[in-house]
């Protein structure tokens, strides 16, 4: 691999790092699975950088590659995996009594917000985390292969569906 690709794959990595480990975490049911997922998903990323030929923005590619492979992982695991849905534990530490309780709060609601995204289905999970990750409808819409207009309203009908999930579970 020449140092061109090498450095635009350390580059893209350190700008997409947090992100791409999010997207692990919503095709995961814990931190250790998802953690084994983001190597994964670097592996299948540094073994193609030969086959990036810049048609896209290498995120747009590397977002593709992610996807891609928590899919597989997923497929892969469901067999093993109880169907038991497991929660992550958010520790909360220095906090006063207040700050505690509004923290228990915030957490208790990203919990069911992760819960709700992941009983979605693959193609609106894909589609809420890259809208979470906050990359625009261009991006969503080269990532997934879809236009832009069809990213938007699908979009709007996953919302609906989180919002309805929430309140069916508060």
């Amino acid at each position: 691999m020449n140092k061109e690709l090498e450095t635009l794959f350390l580059e893209g990595l350190e700008i997409n790092q947090q992100r791409l480990f999010r997207i692990c975490r919503v095709y995961s049911t814990n931190s250790e699975d998802a953690k084994d997922l983001f190597q994964e998903i670097l592996i299948h990323v540094w073994g193609s950088m030969d086959a990036f030929k810049g048609k896209s923005s290498f995120s747009t590619w590397l977002f593709r590659i992610a996807l891609n492979v928590c899919l597989q992982f997923k497929s892969k695991h469901i067999k093993s995996q109880s169907r038991l849905i497991k929660l992550d534990s958010i520790s909360v530490e220095n906090f006063g009594s207040d700050e505690l309780t509004e923290a228990k709060e915030s957490d208790e609601k990203l919990i069911l917000l992760r819960t709700c995204i992941k009983s979605l289905n693959e193609s609106d999970k894909a589609l809420i985390t890259l809208y979470l990750e906050e990359l625009a409808y261009k991006e969503i819409s080269e990532i997934l292969g879809l236009t832009e207009n069809n990213v938007a309203v699908k979009i709007r009908r996953v919302k609906l569906k989180l919002f309805n999930c929430l309140n069916e579970v508060i």
